[in-house]
């Protein structure tokens, strides 16, 4: 950091945007495992539970990258 603490990789609002994607997307892939859980128990109401939720998050994943997409061209929305 440079001495007036304003040199950074990304800034503050970027960071949570980044992380908030990256929980999401870690998020849609360990759905996958528990649709197969389901699946393997004989449990169609759970699979279509979790692949509800799977898309939901996938939707707010896409909503977040566009976000960051336009706080990092931007500087801010």
């Amino acid at each position: 950091m440079a001495g007036n603490g304003k040199t950074q990789a990304v800034n503050n609002l970027e960071y949570d945007l980044l992380t908030a994607l990256q929980n999401k997307s870690e998020a849609v892939q360990a759905y996958n495992k528990y649709i197969e859980d389901a699946q393997a128990m004989d449990s169609q109401p759970c699979a279509e539970l979790f692949q509800k939720i799977q898309q939901t998050d996938m939707q707010q994943a896409q909503e977040i990258r566009q976000h960051l997409q336009e706080v990092m061209q931007k500087g801010k929305m």
